[in-house]
């Protein structure tokens, strides 16, 4: 399972790598990566899926700034130490209960 310490701990050293993915979702969206790392300083891991290949992988919920939700998606590899953002999203109240909960 991945911690979320593991995850500030590689933004604070810059050890980070963005996925093209993730850079357009950015865009997008219209969130800068100062406020996406914010979110994940102050958010928590909301799901793990501890099977992703090549490393596993945790969905992060956090709020920018402005007090706004973001849900990132994280890959994290624990001998390097080295975070991967893999996407990045506004998450839709219609999906979810308290940012938290998917919907059903």
């Amino acid at each position: 399972m991945i911690k979320i310490s593991g995850i500030i701990k590689a933004i604070e050293l810059g050890k980070v790598r963005i996925s093209d993915h993730a850079d357009e979702e950015t865009q997008d969206d219209n969130l800068s990566y100062e406020a996406i790392f914010l979110s994940v300083v102050q958010g928590e891991i909301i799901e793990q899926y501890p099977k992703d290949k090549p490393y596993p992988s945790c969905l992060v919920y956090g709020k920018t700034f402005k007090d706004e939700p973001v849900h990132s998606v994280w890959a994290y590899n624990r001998e390097t130490e080295w975070a991967v953002l893999i996407t990045v999203y506004r998450p839709s109240p219609e999906k979810w209960n308290n940012w938290r909960e998917r919907r059903r």
